[in-house]
């Protein structure tokens, strides 16, 4: 397994989530891609790195947006599956075994964490779960998938099937893009419920309602505009249990995607 870390200005958070799934008891690899930080936690993840909490370490020289980053990460991904984990700590950890099952018992090609179907989550605001949830419908009527929460991070896809998805999204975007081409390729998504503790925007939450107006376009553009995803073949079933853990990265700047 290969959890991908986008982080940007995360210092108040990064090092206890990397703890929090160091404490995950399943072999993975943790890629962690600072996109442009300025407030501390480039040299905060360096010493992360070498106290082993970091397996590699990737630094874009410039913000250039969480869909960038997380494309970065998949690019050096090498665990059978990937998954998106925020530096905040809007996601636990401790629920990422859960997502594994229906990947690891050939139920699934992709599963989504969805904020919506009764998992506990921190009442916040109201026009952004209702933006949340329009935003999922919009993309629905192109995949024709039934999702309840397109936007989640935690999205966990099978990396053979990943790295051949063509992605081109630079910020929030990615979520969108993610899901239409994953329709596209015909994958088999399944949706299990998770926690949601969400952040104020005076605890550092970043998107805003603009992103939410780019994310109409960048669902039109994924499913209307090429390229398209190839239909996927299913390839051969991933061993969760057959992993050796993850291996050290070499750490250097702007990996690239």
């Amino acid at each position: 397994m290969s959890v991908v870390v986008p982080a940007y200005n995360e210092v108040a958070t990064v090092e206890r989530l990397l703890l929090r799934v160091a404490a995950v008891p399943l072999p993975k690899e943790v890629i962690v891609v600072d996109d442009g930080s300025t407030d501390g936690t480039r040299s905060l993840l360096r010493r992360l790195k070498e106290d082993g909490l970091v397996d590699q370490l990737l630094f874009h020289d410039r913000n250039r947006g969480k869909g960038a980053a997380v494309r970065t990460g998949f690019a050096r991904a090498n665990g059978d599956v990937v998954i998106v984990q925020d530096a905040d700590l809007e996601y636990d950890p401790g629920e990422i075994p859960g997502l594994l099952v229906p990947i690891a018992t050939g139920q699934a090609d992709a599963v989504y964490g969805s904020r919506f179907l009764g998992g506990p989550h921190r009442v916040l605001y109201y026009w952004h779960m209702l933006a949340n949830r329009f935003l999922t419908m919009v993309s629905n009527v192109f995949t024709n998938l039934n999702l309840t929460d397109m936007e989640t991070c935690y999205k966990v896809v099978r990396t053979d099937l990943l790295q051949s998805l063509p992605l081109r999204a630079e910020r929030f975007g990615i979520e969108p893009e993610i899901t239409a081409r994953l329709a596209q390729a015909g994958a088999r998504i399944w949706e299990v419920p998770i926690s949601y503790a969400g952040r104020t925007y005076a605890e550092g939450k970043k998107i805003g309602w603009k992103d939410g107006v780019a994310a109409i376009w960048h669902i039109l553009r994924s499913n209307v505009l090429g390229p398209r995803a190839q239909p996927w073949n299913g390839g051969s079933a991933p061993w969760l249990e057959d992993e050796t853990g993850g291996r050290e990265g070499s750490a250097g700047e702007d990996a690239g995607s």
